[in-house]
């Protein structure tokens, strides 16, 4: 079997910006890309989500919510070891603590791929672990502060792109149901696998860049970006097996626990964190999280909840 093709248009990304090519994508275009892949993730989880909601799904939003404000209070004290500033650690610890959506929609593309099954209503957990671990890092980095913008930062986190896609998706999937959306099926089908090639060739552009800052900061940060991930994938693994999910759910919430957002939490600790080190956290979570868990986490992932559903009761 050879290699996932929308998984070499991130290694071509990667390698061209690393020889320092030319090779560039229009901003517009990589604007575009993301908000299609949000919304199709958004309106297929929001269509499934009107035919399959449950009072069990509550149970499982509530465990999926203290996952994300377990994961930072893992990250901050092993950063903090690691002798990083409290305000750096806690920034890092945001990043670790949300999810990357980019990671979800290629564990999505793969997972489909292989023709296994999983909670169509996973979106849903991607909105509802964007927002914890921000406010867990800025109550980490400087407590409950009358100087944090808690107004501005709530409409940058509220209202932030990534989760008003997600969250607009969703609702237009629950209230339009499944025959009414049937013409816009093909963002979420057929089309899904070209949009996402196409941004994963601008990430591995973008994630080249991020591995130069590595270089400056050492082994430290570079340990880190690659133990945490094992450590929130454990931990999504043990959440989903309580939550009952499918073994595609569990790789899928193993996914998401190993994975560090770039795109939502980068904006708002910006604002509520202004002195912390943009460089560390987007050089750890992009320059070396998200290419492991693109290139090798998420097919061990996947292994890992097969082992795990196929193993005797004990």
């Amino acid at each position: 079997m050879g290699w996932d093709p929308v998984v070499l248009f991130f290694v071509f990304g990667l390698t061209a910006g690393l020889l320092r090519s030319e090779l560039k994508l229009p901003p517009a275009l990589y604007e575009t890309l993301s908000i299609i892949l949000l919304l199709a993730i958004g309106l297929h989880g929001g269509v499934e989500l009107a035919e399959q909601a449950s009072p069990a799904l509550v149970g499982q939003m509530g465990l999926v919510l203290l996952m994300g404000i377990v994961l930072p209070l893992i990250a901050f004290p092993l950063l903090r070891g690691l002798r990083f500033s409290r305000i750096d650690s806690a920034n890092i610890a945001a990043h670790y603590g949300s999810v990357s959506a980019g990671t979800f929609a290629v564990v999505v593309a793969y997972l489909t791929s292989q023709g296994v099954f999983f909670e169509s209503y996973m979106p849903l957990f991607v909105a509802i672990l964007e927002v914890p671990a921000i406010l867990v890092g800025i109550v980490l980095a400087r407590g409950i502060s009358r100087g944090t913008p808690w107004r501005a930062l709530g409409r940058e986190i509220f209202l932030g792109k990534s989760i008003m896609l997600l969250l607009g998706g969703l609702i237009i999937g629950v209230l339009a149901g499944k025959e009414a959306v049937a013409p816009l099926e093909p963002l979420y089908t057929s089309m899904f696998a070209p949009v996402l090639a196409l941004f994963l060739l601008e990430m591995g552009l973008i994630a080249s860049k991020q591995m130069g800052a590595l270089k400056r900061v050492g082994i430290r940060l570079v340990s880190f970006a690659l133990i945490m991930p094992w450590i929130g994938a454990a931990t999504g693994l043990g959440v989903a097996t309580l939550m009952g999910l499918s073994v595609g759910g569990t790789a899928m919430l193993a996914t998401l626990g190993a994975s560090a957002s770039y795109i939502a939490v980068p904006a708002a600790m910006r604002l509520a964190l202004p002195q912390a080190n943009p460089s560390l956290s987007l050089g750890a979570s992009l320059g070396i999280t998200f290419p492991f868990n693109i290139l090798i986490g998420i097919p061990l992932y996947l292994q890992i909840a097969q082992f795990i559903s196929e193993a005797p009761p004990l």
